[in-house]
């Protein structure tokens, strides 16, 4: 893999997946691999811009890595997943009853768990390519994000 050019770990509803890219920038080669497995190989591909697509996971979510040129010789890799299979809260195992409401700057999900009032809060971070924001609320106290 000496062409790797990016690695994206991916969170979907079926779990965490491996993209990886390799982009020949003098022959044009272009490999995809999801968890390890190859997906797409293109040699010789004279445009050294663009996109290519392909599915990811057990529901086949649509993924598009774009390929733009930044100046000179360098270029610009970019993942976009396109997953809106649901909006379900999940808690231990089990689908949560919610409710959902628009506010002033997002979106508001209501559950419970207990008797602890909780939320997940929705809002633009502003900046396309970070795309949504998304707190956990319980009790009214923000629960800080982590990293497993």
């Amino acid at each position: 893999m000496s062409d790797l050019v990016a690695v994206w770990e991916v969170a979907l509803s079926d779990g965490v997946h491996k993209i990886e890219f390799e982009h020949g920038t003098t022959s044009g080669k272009r490999v995809i691999y999801v968890d390890g497995k190859e997906i797409i190989r293109k040699d010789w591909m004279f445009k050294l811009v663009g996109k290519e697509t392909f599915p990811v996971g057990a529901s086949q979510t649509k993924a598009t890595i774009n390929i733009d040129a930044v100046s000179g010789f360098a270029y610009e890799y970019t993942l976009e997943i396109n997953e809106k299979d649901t909006m379900d809260v999940w808690c231990n195992g089990k689908t949560m009853e919610t409710a959902g409401e628009f506010v002033e700057d997002g979106t508001e999900t209501h559950f419970s768990i207990g008797d602890h009032d909780c939320c997940i809060k929705a809002v633009s971070s502003g900046k396309r390519r970070e795309g949504i924001i998304h707190t956990l609320i319980v009790d009214e106290r923000e629960i800080p994000e982590t990293v497993e």
